[in-house]
């Protein structure tokens, strides 16, 4: 038994952003995989550790902690090497501003509840999600990539030439939105930072198809 538990899904963007920190920053962990298809994350049990029933769920020594966000801040206060976020008040801000465009912008609107409550309340068919998905990802995607092109912070990843919380964010997204085959030609940038993010190991380790549950 590890001291750190992860709860989540092999698909799940926001889990991909937490096994991506946990690799960078070389934590062993429990990987507790949870079926969102089959509503596994809904269970009475997974509700006691997370009562708004989404994934993912970090079991740390001192509890339950649900939203990726947190997470990833927490793993960077506790273990903070390498840092997720720079040491500088504004650079910390840069960074998360950058990560909240697919944190708060992007993913919130085109989560798995979403898209099934589209098809289940107004009879959205596959081929309607997916353009729901893709009008909500390249909206947030033609931000990002204007500020990650005009602001001379940026570098060979979101901010500076080290990985950082922008960056797992985009690249959790970016491999999203493949699955909904959103055009990535308009975001040079963005697919630079991604490629970028795809040669580091420990981001590459975190993507979907390697993950144990994967199907």
């Amino acid at each position: 038994m590890m001291d750190l538990a992860l709860h989540n899904y092999f698909r799940s963007s926001t889990s991909v952003r937490v096994r991506a920190a946990l690799n960078l920053k070389g934590l062993s962990y429990d990987y507790i995989p949870l079926s969102l298809l089959k509503g596994e994350q809904t269970s009475a049990a997974h509700l006691a550790l997370n009562p708004s029933g989404l994934v993912p769920t970090l079991v740390t020594p001192q509890g339950a902690l649900p939203q990726s966000l947190a997470i990833l801040e927490w793993l960077d206060e506790v273990y903070p090497e390498p840092a997720l976020l720079p040491s500088d008040p504004w650079a910390r801000a840069r960074v998360r501003s950058l990560a909240q465009i697919v944190a708060l912008d992007i993913h919130p609107v085109n989560n798995l509840r979403i898209l099934k409550h589209l098809e289940a309340e107004f009879g959205v068919d596959a081929a309607g999600k997916a353009a729901w998905f893709r009008t909500w990802a390249s909206a947030g995607m033609e931000a990002l990539e204007t500020r990650l092109a005009a602001e001379p912070e940026t570098g060979t990843f979101c901010h500076g030439d080290t990985v950082g919380l922008a960056d797992l964010c985009l690249y959790a997204q970016v491999l999203n939105n493949a699955r909904f085959e959103v055009d990535m030609t308009p975001y040079p940038t963005i697919r630079r930072i991604h490629e970028a993010c795809m040669a580091v190991p420990a981001l590459a380790q975190a993507a979907p198809a390697n993950q144990p549950d994967a199907v």
